[in-house]
């Protein structure tokens, strides 16, 4: 979240688009880095929700964890920076629509990434963090 009195900002990574849609099981541990078309405003230090665009759900939260780099020989999707997940789903299926965060799917157009406000990082935090929560236990 965009702390008061600091220049970190929050941000939706888009991520699995058209025909590279996200498989439905989530390995936190492969979510190293988000790549982007052009030169990002992404700052290390800045926090990230991050979307399943083909579910058109939030399955995670993370930390940018390095400045953009422009990697040399890409045509596309040719600026990149390191992400490290704080917490993430296991499944696709369980994830919270991404209106939980206060985020339309038709507003996002063919962006790689889009600023979020602080409450809207709010709202994703608590949506997936609910849905990372055990379902409480049956009553007898």
């Amino acid at each position: 979240m965009a702390e008061r009195g600091s220049d970190r900002s929050a941000w939706l990574l888009v991520r699995g688009r058209g025909e590279r849609r996200l498989a439905p099981e989530v390995v936190a541990g492969e979510i190293r880095a988000h790549s982007s078309s052009r030169r990002p405003s992404i700052q290390l230090g800045d926090r990230a929700v991050l979307y399943a665009a083909g579910w058109q759900v939030v399955f995670a939260l993370a930390d940018v964890v390095s400045e953009p780099e422009n990697v040399p020989g890409r045509s596309r999707w040719g600026w990149r920076f390191a992400i490290r997940p704080t917490l993430a789903l296991t499944d696709l299926r369980e994830a919270p629509p991404v209106e939980a965060a206060g985020v339309f799917p038709r507003s996002l157009g063919r962006h790689s990434y889009i600023r979020l406000s602080d409450e809207q990082l709010e709202l994703a935090r608590t949506a997936i963090a609910e849905a990372a929560e055990p379902p409480a236990a049956a009553c007898r």
